[in-house]
């Protein structure tokens, strides 16, 4: 498999996520070998040590830019606000 070949670190999350995402589904199957069902295994528990390194590093740099810009306030939640993006066509 092309993606396996991959490095883990040149992949982006996303790639990484998904061939995670695939790999648990075919050892979900039960139609594998012992041995294949071995390498994806191996190959999805280092996928998963990158995500949460990945994750955990975006967290540590949100922190760092909510510490930075002293935000004591509670965080305005955006998610309803309208769109601008076609006030200016």
């Amino acid at each position: 498999m092309a993606e396996q070949d991959k490095k883990i670190e040149e992949m982006t999350f996303k790639e990484a996520s998904i061939e995670l995402e695939q790999i648990v589904r075919s050892l979900e199957g039960g139609d594998l070998e012992l041995e294949e069902s071995l390498e994806k295994y191996a190959r999805g528990v280092e996928l998963l040590k990158s995500l949460r390194s990945r994750l955990a590093n975006a967290e540590q740099k949100v922190q760092v830019l909510l510490d930075e810009t002293n935000v004591d306030e509670e965080l305005t939640d955006t998610t309803a606000a309208p769109s601008v993006a076609f006030i200016n066509e």
